[in-house]
């Protein structure tokens, strides 16, 4: 069978070593938070200081992920096959672009222009064919345990692996950042929200900082930032005073769950008191010409001719919410925030499931909204010199068939897709890995979700070993794949 011939990741779970190697030394002195006594956390960092190996420098500052739900299709993206017959090559014709000999959909015009600053993996593949399934895969790099399903009834976070950015946020939990992790604009979900959003068997202490949108005014606000009436930001500080004292008396005989219920009140003080991630969700402070760049008024007409609000402000012609996200992703890596989640879902009423009038979604809806407010993003980070520190991923849950079905749609395909990813030190312009003559299978270089999560981490300076520990205090991989590093040109 064909799907034989894909490579298998699974989740590589590791049981605890009674004896303290090297490897635990180290773990353990990353975790002088939970109770480690002092001379143990120096001979940590000594063992550290002796390891030829060490973990890979950081590349960068931030990652940005923008999430695609429901799959957008490779074959009317980023790897058309102008050869196939018509039942698999589609209506979309390709166009060339700033990368010589690199052609992708007529419909992305913006993205053609920036090519020579964007690499492509166009070998991702995996075996979850159902939305959920795929998610947690796409967005832990780790298959759920449960096997290929959906979510009929909430889960139980606790048995989940945690996504990208809460492991990311663990991992850095004694920089105190009053955001390590964000995500918007809502929580994705199928029937109940999908288990890979969250701390998972972290703890919800290493939740995201979630950030709501306003569809009808596309304004952003997260209720962690609104303080209670009669709390004030003095009366706070005296607050986390307190916190710091019950913390030096109880010192390392603090139980597990004070530990985690210290860490849950730490971060909403911090993050309390960040002025600076606070101002990066007032968008509406945001130059209007930047504004529509990201999501620019139809026909020719400016914003500033839209309505106005109750208070005032323009709610626009054209703007949208795609173009607004990534905006506010970018005003949230320029606060500090080094990991952003932006979830793609069910926008304006379309998502990326195109099991019906494939073409005319993707080409009316689409792939004109998602085209601008990706160029832009790359653009802005550019300009602002940012791109360099920042790693952009864009990609769905997997791919769309290659034959087309019988309502002119593409059904779920997640056996070789499409991944885009810019800035960061990326080799622009460069294409990794291949499919084969009708998008069907990887044809060179094979790329897993477990793969990508392990790049990720690496360009953060994190060795895909680095241990995580759920409640109990077993120990797991951060991510099972190898990081990819052809795509850069520091490899």
């Amino acid at each position: 069978m064909k799907a034989g011939r894909l490579n298998q990741h699974v989740a590589n779970q590791h049981s605890a070593d009674p004896a303290i190697s090297r490897r635990r030394l180290l773990a353990l002195g990353s975790a002088g938070c939970l109770g480690m006594s002092l001379p143990l956390l120096f001979r940590a960092r000594a063992a550290q200081a002796e390891s030829p190996a060490g973990p890979p420098a950081a590349r960068i500052k931030s990652c940005i992920v923008i999430f695609y739900y429901g799959g957008p299709s490779q074959l009317e993206t980023y790897d058309l096959k102008p050869d196939a017959p018509a039942e698999i090559r589609g209506a979309f014709k390709g166009i060339s672009t700033s990368v010589p000999g690199l052609a992708i959909s007529e419909h992305l015009p913006n993205m053609a222009r920036v090519m020579h600053k964007v690499a492509l993996v166009r070998s991702m593949h995996h075996e979850m064919r159902l939305h959920d399934a795929a998610c947690v895969h796409t967005l832990t790099g780790r298959p759920p345990a449960r096997g290929d399903g959906e979510n009929f009834t909430p889960p139980n976070e606790s048995e989940s692996f945690p996504c990208l950015g809460a492991a990311y946020s663990y991992l850095n939990r004694q920089r105190r950042l009053p955001v390590a992790h964000a995500a918007l604009p809502f929580v994705i979900h199928n029937v109940v929200p999908v288990p890979c959003q969250t701390g998972g068997f972290l703890g919800n202490a290493y939740n995201p900082f979630q950030i709501n949108s306003d569809l009808d005014t596309l304004a952003y606000r997260a209720d962690m930032l609104a303080l209670p009436e009669g709390l004030t930001l003095d009366r706070i500080g005296r607050r986390g005073g307190l916190l710091r004292s019950i913390d030096a008396a109880g010192g390392a005989a603090a139980s597990q769950s004070a530990l985690l219920m210290r860490a849950h009140y730490q971060k909403a003080f911090d993050l309390l008191e960040s002025e600076a991630v606070r101002r990066a969700l007032e968008i509406d402070l945001e130059d209007e010409r930047t504004r529509d760049r990201y999501g620019s008024p139809v026909n020719g007409q400016s914003f500033l001719d839209g309505p106005t609000g109750a208070n005032g402000a323009h709610l626009g012609i054209g703007r949208n919410m795609r173009g607004q996200n990534l905006l506010v992703a970018r005003r949230l890596v320029e606060a500090g925030v080094p990991f952003v989640n932006v979830y793609d879902f069910k926008q304006q009423g379309k998502n990326w499931d195109t099991h019906t009038d494939n073409f005319n979604q993707h080409k009316d809806h689409l792939l004109p909204q998602a085209d601008q407010a990706l160029a832009a993003l790359i653009e802005d980070l550019d300009e602002r010199g940012l791109l360099d520190t920042t790693l952009v991923v864009a990609l769905g849950e997997f791919g769309r068939t290659p034959r087309i079905n019988e309502q002119a749609g593409r059904d779920h395909w997640p056996d070789c897709y499409t991944a885009l990813l810019a800035g960061g030190g990326v080799r622009g312009g460069y294409v990794h890995g291949a499919s084969d003559k009708f998008a069907a299978y990887p044809s060179r270089d094979p790329v897993t979700p477990g793969d990508l999560a392990a790049t990720i981490f690496d360009r953060f300076g994190i060795d895909a070993a680095t241990e995580i520990r759920d409640i109990g205090g077993r120990p797991f991989h951060v991510a099972d794949g190898r990081a990819v590093r052809q795509l850069f040109t520091d490899a």
